[in-house]
């Protein structure tokens, strides 16, 4: 079975790798008829072949050495790139996985499809909902995927404090130390999404980022304001997601701080590569300090937008081909200091590499020197991985815990009031804070009536507590029906919005009876659902299944008039990114981290 593990470590193969550099010994593997792309400097060599032993490169020669050799005794299977381009396989600095609703072991496939042999992912959702245990299922998970995948400890769980919102884990500095100690694929801090209190010097942010600055860990960041981004940096943070602009993105890189511009489908808010690379296009900023990312994926974009489609993007906006896959590939191996082991077809790297076209698309993928994907199909020895994946454990499948009944819709009010209402600022991430005046009304359909309002509740599913947290949300577009998640970030409380009870109602009984998952409904009949059981996030389905599953919610949830794509909608109890939110604790005031009530007297 493959394994993240499947490539011994180089320590115990240099001699065996240095005899095949000088043709005293055969390689398992020659790719031969290759053009290579060399991302160390950026050409393009023709007429090449790569000699792989152990699942590491060996040496690339001239295309046709092997041949001459005539080794003795030789069984090295020989694959005739056909003049394709070989290049390393793509790194992808900064994903979520549970984003995709699907478990490691099932994103590997869509990973491979797309190029992708290395991730980096930041595990805060599952560490939200289950504290350490569910972060080290999710390891487990990892270390059973056909794919290298590496941790970046999160940071910020909750994203508060207990007083603004109720989250099922709390990882403290101690906690992470030890995630740190006991496993080896912690690379680094994941997103210090708590960016204005580490700005304001508070005790807890600044223990957590000491447990990884002491460890020789990097500090990955998450920063929105321009204005926050030298104290972040002087906090020992080194890299940030979410240069959303060309000018946040020049100051990031004159604080020294990495950028990964991040591509993703134009219709999500996660597509900001066009406008951050300016720094690099207008600006003349160095790329040496830039990669690209994917972030966040759902099921079916994952299959549509990969790395590869976020690299030939980086080309349309400007950069060079060869430029734009080394942002991909060596520049993130070299962000977290593994260029040594992939990002570059070189020796002694492992053997992660991919075959492409001229139009830059993947056509087949090696891991470790093992053919997992040819002609974009997967191949025997990945599917047999791929069948074989990890079982998480039962407690996983029981986290959405519910109280017996609640009320999902705010009283109406008797008199004029001032209501403190969540406005939608496309594409979809940032909010505003809007005093909304509502006069006295027969029912909230009559206010619904005169502006595009809808419900927004969150309700708390912990356990804890059983607490609800009620909203108004403007310009979502709904006009009729519910929808609800419980992948409301970042507590992964259950968020719903919806224009009447007895829908909402609904919504939140097919999530209890699902085990967490994604869902719409109108008129008392559920349009469309996902099933996501492990830890109210993850799916235990195949890939392909996920996604199909994930298609045809977004044509239900685009067909109840929803501006924004599911994804957005599950940032709204994200109580960190400005103006307002809504937690299962109430109406959270951002920029002054406090609480503040629906309806306020009117003016």
């Amino acid at each position: 079975m493959l394994t993240r593990f499947s490539v011994a470590p180089l320590h115990t193969m240099t001699r065996s790798l240095a005899a095949v550099a000088m043709g005293r010994q055969a390689p398992d593997l020659v790719i031969t008829g290759a053009r290579v792309l060399s991302t160390y400097t950026e050409r393009v060599h023709r007429d090449r072949e790569v000699w792989i032993k152990g699942g590491r490169i060996a040496v690339v020669k001239p295309a046709g050495t092997f041949k001459k050799a005539k080794l003795t005794g030789a069984s090295t299977r020989v694959y005739d790139a056909r003049g394709g381009i070989v290049a390393p396989g793509l790194v992808d600095p900064h994903v979520h996985i549970e984003s995709s609703m699907m478990t490691a072991c099932a994103f590997a496939e869509a990973a491979l499809l797309n190029g992708t042999t290395t991730v980096f992912c930041d595990s805060h959702e599952i560490g939200n909902v289950c504290d350490v245990a569910g972060i080290e299922w999710m390891l487990e998970d990892a270390r059973r995927a056909p794919l290298s995948i590496y941790l970046t400890v999160p940071s910020t769980v909750p994203a508060t404090n207990s007083k603004l919102e109720t989250a099922g884990g709390d990882l403290t500095a101690a906690k992470i130390g030890r995630i740190f100690d006991r496993w080896p694929e912690a690379a680094a801090l994941g997103e210090k999404m708590d960016y204005i209190p580490v700005a304001m010097g508070d005790a807890r942010s600044h223990a957590i980022l000491a447990a990884a600055l002491k460890r020789g860990r990097p500090v990955c960041g998450h920063i929105y304001g321009r204005e926050f981004v030298a104290a972040g940096a002087a906090s020992g943070i080194t890299d940030t997601h979410e240069a959303i602009d060309r000018e946040i993105a020049n100051d990031f890189l004159e604080n020294g701080v990495w950028i990964f511009l991040r591509g993703g489908n134009p219709q999500t808010p996660w597509h900001s590569l066009p406008q951050a690379i300016k720094a690099v296009t207008e600006l003349g900023a160095n790329p040496k300090r830039v990669c690209v990312c994917t972030d966040d994926r759902d099921a079916d974009d994952l299959f549509l937008f990969g790395m590869d489609w976020v690299v030939r993007q980086a080309v349309s906006a400007g950069l060079s081909t060869t430029t734009a896959w080394s942002l991909g590939s060596l520049h993130p191996a070299t962000r977290y200091a593994k260029d040594g082991e992939f990002g570059g077809v070189a020796p002694a790297r492992r053997a992660d590499l991919v075959l492409l076209n001229d139009a830059m698309e993947v056509q087949s993928t090696w891991y470790g020197g093992e053919l997992v994907v040819e002609r974009r199909r997967i191949t025997p020895v990945l599917e047999r991985a791929l069948s074989r994946r990890y079982r998480y454990p039962k407690a996983a499948y029981a986290t959405v815990k519910l109280p017996r009944s609640a009320t999902l819709t705010p009283p109406l009010p008797k008199r004029s009031v001032t209501a403190n209402v969540i406005r939608l600022v496309p594409p979809g991430i940032l909010t505003a804070h809007e005093r909304l005046p509502i006069a006295p009304a027969a029912s909230w359909a009559e206010v619904f009536a005169r502006q595009d309002l809808c419900f927004l509740t969150v309700i708390e599913r912990h356990g804890r507590n059983g607490g609800v947290g009620y909203g108004l949300l403007r310009d979502f577009g709904l006009k009729d029906g519910a929808v609800a998640s419980s992948v409301g970030h970042d507590a992964h409380n259950i968020v719903l919005a919806g224009t009447n009870e007895a829908d909402l109602q609904l919504a939140l009984a097919t999530i209890k009876t699902l085990r967490g998952g994604v869902c719409v409904v109108r008129g008392g009949k559920v349009l469309a659902s996902v099933a996501l059981p492990i830890a109210g996030l993850l799916s235990d389905r195949r890939a392909t299944v996920v996604a199909k599953e994930t298609t045809a919610l977004k044509r239900a949830w685009t067909k109840l008039g929803c501006k924004i794509p599911y994804m957005g909608f599950n940032l709204l109890p994200l109580s960190v990114i400005p103006e307002l939110r809504l937690t299962d604790k109430g109406l959270v005031d951002v920029l002054r981290m406090r609480i503040v009530p629906l309806f306020e007297k009117g003016s």
